[in-house]
């Protein structure tokens, strides 16, 4: 049997953040795919976590900087290692490439850190991020990490072409694999909540997430006033994980601002909402909050950065703006006119049966393993850059890890 290593930044929390429903799907994939899986982390646990195990995963804590990893990858063998974000890749690459070197090496990216960085930094700056902007040194270490593993996947197509079109990136050591779904079918379209059932704007996210807090922040204080005026007494429910303080303090009933706290059943909440409702300004990857939109029938009023990489044809369920104004008119326009709204969520439920339907992406994945396990030398030699960075591994990583497990004995 073919044997998967994940080696987690964090337990995969599906109901509080996008990247752990990200993750909760790769698993299961590999699942179906009669692979056996072992998920090992140094994180501790949130309480919050989804249960691996009822899966049929086994679970292994690891340490930092320690090789007591060396061990336990040498006695486990995989088959693959599957590194979760590049800050793992960096910590633990090197002593894969060392210890199972045969092992197909994958970086699941979850989204470019760099790109979102590099659009924070120019966010506060009141600039738009160009090329410049990107090349930061999340961008140097990120890229690194890509080059030096077999495959990085890629969960947004604007990602994709980014890194071909802009950055010269080699489409051979890519894979596009988004948030996948199973399709929605007429009979389940017909039994949700229909215009007049439901009430209410919605937006869900995780607070620790900068690009959410930003747009809670920016809705409370700029945009949502201006819709109040256009519907008097509408109530917007927030719901997001890890929502501390600073976020309980933006909860105002008398205007309609309710911070709801962790969602618990993300399908309930988007289902009895009638619009969904998220001006990000900032961030990157896929927004896992829309795909829950779309299935479960509620259009969506964003911005262009929260509609990248999901904008398909710029055909979008909803409506598309970076002016506050605008998007008051629009998420004005497609609460109260029914027959926008069945367009729009005609549109959802498109979209994710064209180009998010679990069909479309797991075969293709699974027949892309098989073919670099069986052509996993040539598709090395191949890469240069990699055998180069390979070589080095990081130097100051490894050395540095291994002073620090000294210096911790």
């Amino acid at each position: 049997m073919k044997k998967l290593l994940i080696i987690g930044f964090v337990f995969p929390e599906p109901a509080s953040t996008a990247a752990g429903s990200r993750m909760l799907q790769l698993i299961q994939l590999f699942i179906e795919d009669k692979w056996d899986i072992t998920f090992a982390t140094a994180a501790d646990s949130s309480g919050f976590e989804f249960n691996l195990e009822q899966l049929g995963v086994t679970i292994k804590k690891i340490v930092l900087n320690d090789s007591s990893f060396d061990l336990f990858i040498s006695a486990l063998q995989p088959t693959a290692v599957m590194f979760d974000r590049f800050m793992i890749e960096e910590q633990f690459g090197w002593r894969v490439a060392e210890h199972c070197p045969d092992a197909l090496r994958i970086l699941d990216t979850e989204d470019l850190h760099f790109l979102r960085q590099g659009r924070e930094v120019a966010f506060k700056n009141e600039t738009v991020a160009e090329k410049r902007d990107l090349l930061n040194d999340h961008f140097k270490r990120e890229v690194a990490a890509m080059y030096r593993c077999d495959l990085s996947l890629i969960i947004s197509s604007f990602e994709y072409y980014l890194l071909i079109n802009k950055f010269d990136f080699p489409s051979y050591l890519l894979h596009y694999i988004p948030f996948f779904q199973d399709s929605i079918s007429a009979t389940r379209q017909q039994e949700l909540p229909s215009f007049d059932d439901r009430t209410g704007f919605v937006t869900v996210g995780n607070f620790l997430h900068p690009p959410n807090l930003d747009s809670v922040v920016y809705l409370k204080e700029v945009v949502w006033p201006l819709i109040r005026r256009k519907i008097p007494d509408i109530v917007i429910n927030i719901y997001g994980a890890y929502g501390y303080e600073k976020v309980q303090r933006l909860h105002n009933k008398k205007e309609g601002f309710l911070i709801q706290g962790r969602a618990e059943a993300v399908s309930n909440i988007m289902s009895k909402a009638r619009v969904c409702l998220s001006p990000l300004r900032f961030g990157a990857g896929l927004k896992g909050k829309f795909i829950d939109a779309m299935n479960n029938g509620t259009p969506i009023v964003t911005t262009k950065i929260g509609a990248e990489g999901m904008s398909i044809n710029d055909n979008w369920p909803g409506y598309v703006s970076d002016d506050p104004k605008e998007i008051a008119t629009k998420a004005a326009l497609l609460y109260n006119d029914k027959a926008e709204w069945k367009r729009a969520q005609k549109i959802g439920f498109s979209t994710i049966n064209d180009h998010f339907s679990k069909s479309k992406y797991q075969m293709a994945f699974v027949d892309r393993l098989n073919e670099l396990l069986l052509n996993l030398r040539q598709h090395r030699e191949k890469n240069t850059v990699g055998q180069l960075l390979t070589h080095h591994q990081l130097q100051s990583t490894k050395y540095m890890a291994k002073w620090i497990e000294e210096k911790n004995k």
